[in-house]
């Protein structure tokens, strides 16, 4: 491909936003009321890491008081200017091609299609047009680039034959041949389940996730703090120095440069990046979750069956009254406090993509899906009042579910039947209906009464699911509908009986 300097991100369109289409960098920076970003989660949040990075390059505030007086407009406005400065840097195409190693041109030429997880490529069958093949736009081809940072899939399609850095053996296995690819350490083995504070436009989200180097001090699990962006100061190699730096700041999070890749016309050249320690050292992403209240460090992965909003308690297990905190997310927990005193709206953005692993390789297959969800906050988030009772009521749900699942299996056991397929869809079509006022939950929490009143719709979504999946058309099916329709007396009793108490 030609040196010459082609499509720079600062002023071609190659962002998606809602509602507007494909945007640039400088317009993204040069208005407010860009709602929220557009693409498939994992492409929202490796440009939510992108822009964060450039923020945090070009307005890192001191501390909270320095952050409260940039405001979404302040930020907005050095991130101009910072992009400004590094113009030249951001061509998607020439000598210095954007977030891509020319060096690495050696390594074996891919298909787009073959690194893009919705695709299907080689002998995988077929099922919907989405998963062909297709030429990519030069936006697209750099969306591709920018998703393989951090969330390049393991596998064999990565030519590890190819090493930069003399003397580096991370890309060997143990008999001295070209490993396997290991998983974008902004996916790892499952796909990380990723969150960030959502304000009411793009550059206000970004405001609302900027971290003070006060912050980065605190976070020794960045021991280099903030470090230095890639296009100021590209690796070499899989082990340099800049490659060390990266390893350990939190540039090398938001930006983990897991692959050297290379564009060409018609594929790109693909080899395995910078290895990054992963959560079971300690280290990883700040929008991702970890649990290190047991023995071993549990994340918490993406899960098509249990959508994300049903993760919120552990999110914000850092609100009890107790002071025990088990997963814990720095994008959620540094931010969330400072954000509700100076924003009239506040979200929480969750969201990733599973995958399936065999032999070391990656894809997605069966029940693996792209996951995202949106909960608004209400303006007392800091009460322990309100976390109590939402930790409550979702226990309770959690009940509910099981409560499906056994009336449902028992439905069918009393008729000699096996009824496990038929309990596990009964229980999720509970949470799907669930999910409808669970909105509706999160804005009365702090509202005895009202989080108690929710009760009656949650106990009906569990009769509807029931009378769905269990029919009562002979006597032998409606004596097994008798026998086992789920009794919610206990759980509506509660309801009743706090009503009676306020009276």
């Amino acid at each position: 491909m030609s040196n010459e300097n082609r499509f720079n991100l600062i002023d071609e369109p190659w962002l998606p936003v809602v509602d507007v289409g494909l945007i640039s960098l400088r317009q993204l920076f040069s208005a407010s009321d860009y709602r929220a970003l557009g693409g498939n989660p994992l492409q929202k949040i490796a440009i939510t890491k992108l822009l964060l990075a450039i923020a945090q390059a070009a307005a890192t505030p001191k501390d909270e008081e320095e952050w409260a007086k940039l405001k979404p407009e302040g930020l907005a406005a050095k991130c101009l200017e910072y992009l400004e400065y590094w113009h030249e840097r951001f061509w998607l195409f020439g000598e210095q091609p954007f977030l891509q190693i020319p060096a690495i041109n050696s390594a074996s030429l891919q298909s787009y299609g073959a690194v893009l997880p919705e695709v299907a490529t080689g002998n995988t069958t077929v099922f919907t047009q989405i998963q062909t093949q297709k030429a990519l736009s030069d936006a697209e081809k750099a969306m591709l680039v920018l998703v393989q940072m951090g969330f390049g899939l393991g596998g064999k399609k990565t030519d590890n034959r190819v090493v930069l850095s003399a003397g580096y053996t991370g890309k060997t296995n143990d008999k001295g041949k070209p490993a396997t690819g290991k998983p974008g350490p902004s996916l790892g083995f499952m796909g990380f389940l990723h969150n960030f504070l959502l304000g009411s436009s793009i550059t206000e989200t970004l405001w609302l996730n900027l971290f003070t180097a006060e912050q980065l001090q605190q976070l020794r699990v960045y021991p280099n703090g903030l470090g230095t962006p890639p296009w100021e100061v590209m690796p070499l190699g899989e082990n340099c120095e800049t490659a060390k730096s990266f390893q350990s700041s939190l540039m090398g999070r938001l930006l983990p440069f897991a692959r050297f890749c290379l564009l060409t016309e018609t594929g790109l050249h693909y080899s395995e990046g910078i290895a990054h320690a992963g959560y079971k050292e300690g280290v990883f992403d700040p929008s991702v979750s970890v649990d290190f209240s047991g023995k071993e460090p549990k994340a918490i992965w993406v899960d098509p069956e249990k959508r994300p909003w049903r993760f919120l308690t552990a999110l914000l297990s850092f609100l009890e009254q107790s002071g025990n905190r088990n997963a814990d997310c720095y994008q959620i927990r540094l931010g969330l406090m400072r954000a509700r005193t100076h924003v009239a709206s506040l979200g929480i953005w969750s969201g990733g993509l599973r995958v399936s692993s065999n032999a070391g390789e990656q894809f997605v297959s069966g029940s693996d899906d792209f996951v995202e969800s949106v909960i608004m906050l209400p303006e007392n988030i800091l009460g322990g009042l309100w976390f109590g009772r939402l930790q409550l009521e979702m226990d309770e749900l959690d009940k509910l579910s099981k409560i499906v699942y056994s009336a449902t299996l028992n439905f069918y056991k009393s008729q000699n039947m096996d009824g496990k397929a038929k309990a596990g869809q009964a229980s999720n079509l509970f949470w799907q209906l669930c999910e409808r006022e669970f909105q509706q939950l999160v804005n009365v929490c702090d509202d005895l009464n009202q989080a108690k009143s929710l009760r009656k719709k949650f106990a009906g979504f569990v009769y509807q699911t029931y009378e769905q999946f269990c029919a009562k058309d002979t006597a032998r099916q409606l004596d097994a509908w008798a026998k086992n329709r789920p009794n919610l007396a206990k759980y509506l009793h509660d309801q009743t009986q706090n009503q009676e108490a306020q009276a």
